[in-house]
């Protein structure tokens, strides 16, 4: 595979991953980063726990060479499943090696599993045979949520799964969108998607302003006397489109603004590069001072450094 440079001329493209995966000792991994207390506690560390005990690691830590120690790796990313790793015992793991200098989390690149892949997994694992109490240990899940995700779209249109099958939609949502007609499911869809707002909360607002002529009557439970008055849908449907045109006002200014933060930003960077204007300020504005390191990302400026300059 080859490139061009800016002469014209067929350059190779360089891989940002070493072709070949390796295995290393989890003893000869650095982390880059520090847990917070009590995150083995916490869900998201159980369901990692669970799936690496019930099906084994499904996705490869990603490491960096050590150009100083030919026996050490920087664990970039994958830090959670190596210390599973390390809790049920496992010495060695398989990682990708990127050859790209870089220390951002991997994690932000990694698109992970929607509820609609998730659905479409558990029914394949159904389908092989997979018994239900073996994926909810995988998924960290309740055995009796199971069925649950598989009758998840159940009454949901083709056209309106498509849209929101790469989504971080919760359960709930699917829930409600079942309860309105085919047509009011796409359009729902679609804003969800165009506002980036997937919560239960807007999807029920959502079903609130759907007109009666586009709902699904399902059967009916008792009366608990919260049903939703006539008035009140009306102002639900005013204040769903005030927000709709603060986010479009929004989304039209982002652009400008976004640029006017960086070259800010980049200003207040190189005027705290100069030792005597962080002297002055020291001296006169410490308030300042210290909201400027904010605004540039630094956390401080040591006494040693500014007596040496």
């Amino acid at each position: 595979m080859r490139d061009h440079d800016d002469n014209g001329s067929e350059r190779p493209i360089r891989l940002s991953f070493e072709a070949v995966s390796i295995t290393v000792a989890i003893a000869q991994l650095v982390p880059l980063k520090t847990f917070r207390p009590g995150l083995k506690e916490s869900s998201k560390y159980t369901q990692i726990l669970s799936s690496i005990k019930a099906v084994g690691l499904v996705e490869a830590p990603v490491v960096a060479r050590d150009p100083k120690h030919p026996d050490r790796y920087f664990l970039l990313d994958g830090h959670l499943r190596i210390e599973a790793l390390k809790d049920i015992g496992v010495s060695e793991v398989e990682c990708i090696v990127s050859t790209d200098d870089e220390t951002y989390t991997y994690n932000k690149r990694v698109n992970r599993l929607s509820a609609v892949q998730e659905h479409g997994m558990i029914l394949r694992a159904i389908e092989r045979g997979v018994p239900e109490a073996q994926i909810a240990e995988a998924l960290g899940l309740d055995p009796k949520s199971i069925q649950s995700r598989v009758r998840m779209l159940n009454g949901i249109c083709r056209d309106a799964i498509d849209i929101l099958k790469d989504s971080p939609c919760p359960i709930g949502v699917f829930s409600l969108l079942r309860q309105m007609a085919p047509i009011r499911q796409i359009e729902a869809a679609e804003i969800m998607v165009g506002q980036n707002n997937f919560t239960a909360v807007f999807a029920r607002v959502l079903l609130a302003a759907t007109p009666d002529k586009l709902r699904v009557t399902l059967r009916k439970k008792k009366d608990d006397g919260a049903s939703i008055t006539s008035d009140q849908l009306a102002r639900m449907e005013r204040e769903l489109f005030n927000l709709q045109m603060q986010v479009k006002s929004v989304e039209e200014s982002y652009g400008a603004d976004n640029l006017q933060l960086i070259l800010a930003i980049g200003y207040v960077k190189k005027l705290l590069a100069n030792s005597r204007v962080v002297r002055w300020l020291t001296q006169h504005h410490p308030e300042y001072l210290s909201e400027f390191e904010a605004m540039a990302g630094i956390e401080s400026f040591t006494d040693g450094k500014l007596a040496a300059e």
